[in-house]
């Protein structure tokens, strides 16, 4: 199955390595990434993950992290119309 998650989050060199080592850890499998620097110089992260795991599994560990500021869950409907812009 399909997620959606758009993640904000600080702005440093190993904020992508954190958050897609425990994406591995949690079982998921990357299928789609999108980066961009936002206005006040944080990231935002568009990422699309598939898994036969519920996907709270990993937004409640990627929000432990300490360089995330935010993480949310793109709605299914939302996610097939690829619509992860804030």
């Amino acid at each position: 199955m399909r997620h959606s998650l758009e993640l904000t989050m600080q702005q440093r060199p190993e904020v992508l390595e954190r958050v897609l080592r425990v994406t591995r850890h949690r079982g998921f499998t990357v299928t789609q990434l999108q980066m961009r620097i936002n206005e006040d110089a944080s990231l935002s992260l568009d990422i699309m993950v598939d898994a036969e795991r519920a996907i709270e599994l990993l937004s409640n560990q990627l929000n432990k992290l300490i360089d995330v500021t935010q993480c949310r869950v793109i709605p299914a409907a939302a996610s097939s119309h690829n619509v992860c812009a804030q």
